[in-house]
């Protein structure tokens, strides 16, 4: 049983550093970013640095376990799960203000709307740049509260981990604009 519903699972995209080649293997997903991007304002590049960056481009993805004196434990360092590493009450707060009360932190579409809404809010609440990966991916991590209390700069791990994130959002962002117009043109043939 768990063979089958492990060969049911979403698998990575095979070239992760591609933007462009994630969407043409993951056609849905280009679907789920563009609706994000339309409804929250949120760049497309934005959206997959975080996942990328947050699971690997895994649904299931869980973080570590603890350790005591050096074992690991049953229990793990956060509830976060899948594709944003979005913890419950996160998730529960999310889909309370959204009405979207069936949401699931596996689907990649219901993850994209989650980090297109959080930036929007992270925008509204705290002028953050929508197209501004760094700060935005500081607040991800940190939270509203601890971005306007500047937790980060005690953490020098974190910062770095917001450059690579703001490296990967340019990254794709220059792949998006040599690929954007056939991605586009492939969505007009798909059926409804």
């Amino acid at each position: 049983m768990a063979l089958v519903l492990q060969a049911c699972a979403s698998a990575p995209p095979r070239a992760v550093d591609n933007a462009c080649a994630i969407f043409r293997e993951k056609p849905d997903w280009w679907e789920a970013t563009r609706e994000a991007e339309q409804k929250w304002g949120a760049p497309v590049p934005l959206q997959l640095a975080i996942v990328r960056q947050e699971s690997g481009f895994r649904e299931d993805a869980k973080p570590p376990r603890d350790t005591l004196l050096g074992i690991p434990m049953w229990w793990r360092v956060s509830n976060a799960f899948g594709y944003g590493q979005v913890k419950d009450e996160t998730w529960d707060w999310y889909r309370d203000r959204t009405g979207n009360r069936w949401a699931d932190r596996d689907d990649f579409e219901d993850v994209a709307d989650f980090i297109g809404w959080y930036a929007d809010v992270s925008h509204r609440t705290l002028g953050i740049g929508k197209s501004d990966a760094f700060n935005q991916y500081l607040a991800y991590h940190e939270g509203h509260g601890g971005w306007k209390r500047n937790t980060y700069r005690e953490k020098g791990w974190l910062v770095g981990v917001a450059r690579k994130v703001e490296r990967y959002a340019r990254t794709y962002d220059e792949q998006l604009r040599t690929c954007r117009k056939e991605l586009e043109e492939d969505r007009n043939w798909w059926p409804l």
